[in-house]
């Protein structure tokens, strides 16, 4: 069982890594597939931004849509082979809409057979009806069914996106007048629902978890409208709605340890927050929060451990380079 999250047995996982350590030639062996489907919260939109996401190393990813956008995708490419590892990845994303609208206008591309795919639907959970996650249930249900059809041992995952500010803080907001969390938890909730109604969803990626502890520990500011706090970030891009390059790498770095059951904190300070301009600190500090959520780590407990992990970290790494 993976101590990173809970989520069911990959005893396939398992197998492959005794594989890989007693054979030489297991270093030979196909790469691992990932498709990502999702939106601008995948594709990394900008939104008024620095646009440093969206085009990221688009080389190193295959858009099935032919747009050429790199994204978190980019990103979590990026994670992995800085770590030596073997991964093909892939992503059909297109702004707006929810995995309702990728089967009935793009499954042709998706309909294949992969290792792990990664379902991201509408940031509201349905456009027309917020909070509402019947269209998710239905959907997932379809799409995994679909999937393991092509492939029995396939990981599908589903990312629990974070928070909008512009849902919470504006008047026009669903989740006007409630705290900044209130969002994320009916997020969360509606993914959890439809990973326990589909037998073939392996887990829910917490991406708007992780975004609430980045507000729990103080790292990030819980309201963009009233300017940013001395010494903390804006996780939203301008448009208070979509992601900062903080919000971003921090979803790749959930991606990166639920798919690959490695812990984000391996990563250290990296070529991709050097390419985003995110200093060592922010990113050593966006690996606890990811490490944490992943591992489960009690929220109550959040900021004593994170101060905790972060220094402890900090010291080792000052130590290496001693």
């Amino acid at each position: 069982m993976n101590t990173l999250h809970s989520t069911r047995p990959r005893l396939r996982g398992l197998v492959a890594a005794l594989l890989t350590a007693a054979l030489p030639f297991a270093a030979s062996a196909a790469p691992t597939t990932v498709l990502f489907v999702g939106n601008s919260f995948t594709y990394g939109e900008a939104a008024g931004g620095p646009d440093l996401v969206q085009p990221y190393r688009s080389s190193t990813v295959t858009d099935l849509n032919g747009t050429d956008v790199g994204g978190v995708p980019a990103l979590f490419k990026a994670f992995t082979v800085e770590k030596g590892l073997s991964y093909n990845v892939s992503l059909e994303t297109v702004g707006g809409v929810g995995i309702d609208y990728h089967y009935n206008n793009k499954n042709a591309l998706i309909d294949q057979a992969w290792d792990h795919v990664v379902l991201q639907s509408y940031s509201t959970l349905d456009g027309a009806h917020p909070g509402d996650p019947t269209v998710l249930i239905q959907y997932a249900g379809i799409l995994s069914n679909e999937l393991f059809g092509k492939n029995p041992n396939v990981d599908i995952h589903l990312d629990a996106t974070w928070t909008r500010a512009d849902q919470t803080y504006l008047p026009t907001g669903h989740w006007y007048g409630q705290d900044v969390y209130a969002m994320q938890r009916d997020v969360r909730a509606g993914y959890k629902a439809a990973d326990a109604a589909n037998p073939h969803v392996d887990d829910v990626i917490q991406t708007g978890q992780a975004w609430a502890r980045t507000w729990e520990t103080g790292f990030a500011d819980t309201d963009p409208y009233d300017g940013i706090d001395p010494g903390k970030v804006n996780m939203w891009a301008p448009d208070a709605y979509h992601a900062s390059v903080y919000g971003y790498y921090l979803e790749a770095l959930m991606f990166f340890g639920d798919i690959t059951d490695l812990d984000p904190l391996t990563i250290g300070y990296d070529q991709v927050a050097i390419d985003l301009g995110i200093s060592a600190a922010q990113a050593l500090a966006l690996q606890v929060i990811a490490s944490q959520t992943l591992q489960g780590v009690p929220e109550p407990a959040t900021v004593a451990l994170f101060a905790t992990g972060l220094a402890g970290l900090l010291l080792a790494r000052t130590k290496r380079t001693r």
